[in-house]
């Protein structure tokens, strides 16, 4: 079987991320990030940039990014984040759904308890 990452040859790696084994500290990227393209694909671009552009024409998750590449997350979130400095991509964590007023819950709870 092959695992993504673990079977790549180690200098085909250190060459697509220029040698970097960081995205950064401030690196805005964790699984679940959503990843958007801001641009087309351009000429002379490095292969994975243009797919990861491609793959993101809609919002995707940077796991899913990585599953697409059969890259391991670490090296997905190094090109993505050379892409968001680029201005090529934008990235945005998915809404959480707000939880409602626990005073409110309280009221309703009360509520129901008089009926």
């Amino acid at each position: 079987m092959r695992r993504p990452g673990r079977d790549d040859a180690p200098d085909r790696l250190y060459t697509l991320t220029g040698g970097r084994t960081r995205s950064g500290p401030d690196s805005p990227f964790d699984l679940v990030t959503l990843v958007v393209a801001e641009s087309e694909p351009t000429a002379g671009m490095q292969s994975e940039h243009v797919a990861i552009l491609r793959m993101a024409q809609r919002p995707i998750a940077v796991v899913e990014v990585a599953a697409e590449l059969g890259l391991p997350v670490s090296i997905t979130k190094i090109l993505l984040s050379d892409l968001l400095a680029a201005g090529r991509v934008s990235a945005r964590h998915p809404r959480t759904s707000a939880l409602p007023d626990p005073d409110i819950l309280e009221q309703v709870l009360v509520g129901l308890r008089s009926l």
